[in-house]
């Protein structure tokens, strides 16, 4: 069952990963100029995956433990919850943020940062 149930947790933070990116390029599409929503929804995402694959990712560059990495992981998925709230997602945002708690608690408890 703990076995299981630690994978199905690294699986949450995998794809808690990709709503970052999906909040991002939504927000970047709905809040960009016209001409520019195409181009601001990649180019978002994008920023945020260089930032993650730098200083987040299992074979970061720079990879950042301890306090570093929390103070990381809260902007980072915070920025994700921020996205989704400004384009007009407030339920979404609530329940990313109540995903992102419950997995980087059960990380803590169980060792899996």
């Amino acid at each position: 069952m703990t076995v299981v149930a630690k994978g199905a947790n690294m699986a949450l933070m995998f794809f808690l990963e990709l709503g970052v990116y999906l909040a991002a390029g939504y927000w970047a599409f709905t809040a960009a100029p016209s001409g520019w929503a195409l181009p601001a929804a990649v180019a978002l995402p994008l920023l945020f995956a260089v930032v993650w694959g730098v200083f987040g990712a299992p074979k970061a560059r720079v990879p950042l433990r301890g306090v570093a990495r929390a103070a990381l992981e809260i902007v980072w998925f915070g920025g994700g919850v921020a996205a989704a709230f400004a384009a007009g997602l407030p339920a979404a945002a609530a329940v990313f943020a109540a995903l992102f708690l419950l997995n980087a608690v059960l990380r803590v408890v169980w060792r899996q940062v």
